[in-house]
């Protein structure tokens, strides 16, 4: 019967045994989460891994510090363009059809009182846009060539404006 009891006794103890197996025990409980701990502050922090959603590190790099705009240089020699070739080239998408409100080509009622009020008040609405005309300052063409469109679209429908010589160059 001493038997018996004894296997009751042992039924009802812990995997640990001795003082020993104790406190390596709890040495271990406390150590290991440590490390792991001290590991991920590792990997978190090292810099060698690529960022969230970054496929090509260069290529995010170079998407980051692209240029946001440029200087073109022209050459200021060339010959300037009539007012016909601009006109062809800017401005007849809207005011062959009369897009947007624009006037249309030639049409001497839709030029009536924008004539009246005189070319510098329409050459200053083409550079700088008016309704839903953006500005035609610094696009493809010079101020000369805009005014010079502007004139043969007004004397197109009725207008009695000179067309704008070039301007002298600069000794």
């Amino acid at each position: 019967m001493s038997d018996n009891s004894h296997d009751q006794h042992e039924a009802h103890t812990g995997p640990v045994k001795t003082p020993k197996q104790m406190l390596l025990l709890s040495l271990a409980s406390f150590v290991i989460p440590v490390f792991i701990i001290i590991g991920l502050v590792f990997y978190v922090t090292s810099a060698n891994k690529p960022g969230a959603g970054a496929v090509d590190t260069e290529k995010a790099t170079a998407l980051r510090i692209q240029k946001i705009g440029s200087v073109e240089v022209r050459d200021a020699n060339r010959p300037l363009k009539s007012g016909s070739e601009v006109y062809k080239a800017q401005c007849a998408a809207c005011h062959e059809v009369g897009a947007a409100g624009a006037p249309k080509f030639a049409e001497a009622g839709a030029w009536r009182a924008r004539l009246g009020q005189g070319l510098d008040a329409l050459v200053n609405s083409a550079l700088k846009g008016k309704g839903a005309m953006g500005a035609q300052a610094g696009g493809d063409f010079n101020d000369t060539e805009i005014a010079r469109a502007v004139v043969y679209m007004a004397n197109a429908a009725g207008g009695k404006f000179v067309e704008p010589k070039a301007p002298e160059a600069a000794k």
